[in-house]
């Protein structure tokens, strides 16, 4: 059928080509030879411009094309494995998170040094501690262009308590009662009670109703492999162990980004992502303090810009509280001044470093400036260690239990047990299996002390690891800490909508946890990004540097 068109086709304008042809032959004819043809000379000309036209306008098309596709500027970037659902209320693994956040909006967004601000939503009002009132921007398009409205942020809350619909954000929305649409743009929230995290909970994408509403399984659906949002970027190509493609979104309610495409090169293995970003195939990457330290060139700082900032983690020792041998303070007074941990960032990480004092981020709101860190002091330590009976004669011993696969992990418990060796304490070290670790040891409080990190979000809750009740089986009070104080300022923060309040509140949270000594706050590893020399309009800040990708230029 296809060659029978084609065919037919070719045939229709060769006949349309020769009645141009006999057209034109018979006005010239007449134009030359016959007297009195005033009224056709106008038409004569009148069908060469109609001819010249057309050709020009081929020939400006074809050039649009070429020089489209010449200019088009493409972002190259690395993934290191496929995203399995790119849905972001499903979106469980890094992979899919990435992907995902190009492509979706969610009402709220971190502004560039870390402030809730608004994304789909255009405005917000506390009516009451429990009452938000938010209006949606209009004009939204979702990529297919249909319209965005208050039914779809209505259709995302309720897709993700379904519970036919498994995900890990479900127990962030305990606290709300009801989300109702006013009407197509204005959204009413109505929490239990005052909620500090009433506006950080609708970060999440928000899904098209009008493409999901009669899906019958969301978990296996092909919208996870062909989503369709709101965001800056839409969808062009994803193939599980291929390249990902996504291109700009022309509609974008904030304006198109001036990058065209963005080329996800799929590479699991991470040496070869660095051979890439090495032979300038990538424009963005992560390095580790080793790869910059030792493994780059002058040619190589003058290609790529280099960006450091701390990152979202920290190491520590967690001392089981509950064990007789750390119930005495001074014992752990004495343990974290035996610590060089300027020390164990230059030797882990090349200086690429911070040295960690506390449980919440430094430059985030619930981070207390005013806490300093702890001093290295070998004499203060052997000091408080004598006051308790210890000496060389009788050195305090414990064993501490970290995990494979985390090399830095196991060199830092080497370093440590040199430095602590020096302030007469034996510390034995024992490695174990990932999940044999977890399940043995970390879970069931089988332990003297642990090493281990945690990730931390940019608004911090300090529930889970810190408040007295937290200290159960399955939660994360690993250490057993328990602190009245702490705990009522915990429970007040958790009630709090100020932004400013609770800044107050969670400074005094740390400063308390830090004098208790639950933990041995050891260190924060930088997270070092390089990108694109020539890439125009970078802006490094405490989120990162993506926050204003869309007005980023590549020549």
């Amino acid at each position: 059928m296809k060659e029978k068109n084609t065919e037919e086709e070719k045939q229709e304008k060769a006949v349309n080509s020769q009645k141009d042809r006999f057209n034109f032959s018979k006005i010239l004819y007449l134009c030359i030879f016959k007297k009195g043809t005033t009224n056709v000379v106008p038409f004569f000309y009148a069908l060469l411009y109609k001819k010249t036209i057309q050709y020009q306008m081929r020939f400006i098309t074809i050039f649009l094309i070429i020089f489209t596709y010449i200019q088009a500027s493409t972002l190259n970037l690395s993934i290191s494995s496929s995203p399995s659902r790119v849905n972001p209320i499903l979106a469980n693994d890094t992979a899919s998170s990435e992907i995902a956040n190009w492509l979706f909006n969610g009402l709220f967004k971190y502004d560039k040094n870390g402030n809730p601000i608004e994304d789909l939503a255009l405005s917000h009002k506390f009516e009451t501690d429990t009452k938000l009132i938010i209006t949606l921007r209009k004009n939204v398009k979702w990529h297919d262009g249909k319209e965005f409205t208050a039914k779809d942020v209505v259709f995302t809350y309720n897709t993700i308590l379904d519970p036919k619909v498994f995900n890990s954000i479900k127990s962030n929305y305990k606290e709300v009662k009801s989300v109702t649409a006013l009407d197509d743009y204005t959204i009413e929230v109505i929490y239990k009670k005052a909620y500090f995290k009433a506006l950080e909970i609708w970060m999440v994408g928000v899904l098209p109703q009008h493409l999901l509403k009669d899906e019958k399984n969301l978990m296996t659906s092909s919208f996870n492999k062909n989503p369709i949002g709101t965001g800056p970027y839409v969808l062009k190509s994803f193939k599980v162990g291929q390249n990902i493609r996504l291109k700009a979104n022309d509609n974008y309610f904030e304006g198109r980004p001036k990058i065209d495409e963005l080329l996800y090169k799929f590479i699991p293995d991470t040496n070869t992502s660095f051979l890439f970003l090495k032979q300038k195939k990538l424009d963005l990457s992560g390095l580790t303090p080793l790869q910059i330290d030792r493994q780059i060139d002058e040619d190589f700082k003058k290609s790529f810009k280099i960006i450091e900032k701390p990152s979202f983690s920290y190491t520590y020792v967690g001392l089981n509280l509950k064990n007789e041998k750390f119930k005495d303070i001074r014992i752990r007074k004495a343990l974290s001044l035996a610590i060089n941990r300027q020390e164990l960032v230059d030797i882990l990480f090349f200086g690429h470093g911070k040295v960690c004092n506390g449980p919440f981020l430094p430059g985030s709101f619930a981070y207390d400036e005013q806490t300093k860190p702890v001093e290295h002091n070998i004499k203060k330590a052997k000091e408080l260690l004598k006051e308790l009976g210890y000496d060389e004669n009788n050195p305090f011993s414990f064993e501490i239990v970290t995990n494979t696969g985390n090399d830095t992990r196991i060199n830092a418990a080497q370093i440590l047990q040199y430095q602590l060796s020096k302030a007469g304490v034996k510390m034995k070290i024992r490695v174990m299996e990932w999940q044999a670790y977890l399940n043995t040891i970390v879970h069931p409080r089988n332990y003297e002390a642990i090493l281990l990190g945690w990730s931390l979000s940019l608004m911090p809750d300090a529930y889970p690891l810190w408040h007295s009740s937290s200290d159960k089986t399955g939660r994360f009070n690993l250490v057993g800490y328990s602190n009245k104080e702490v705990d009522e300022l915990i429970e007040k923060g958790s009630t709090t909508i100020n932004r400013d309040e609770l800044s107050k509140i969670y400074k005094s949270i740390f400063k308390k946890i830090t004098a208790d000594i639950p933990y041995l706050f050891l260190y924060i590893p930088n997270s070092i990004t390089v990108v694109n020399n020539k890439i125009k309009n970078i802006k490094p800040a405490f989120t990162g540097i993506t926050h204003n990708q869309k007005d980023w230029i590549k020549p």
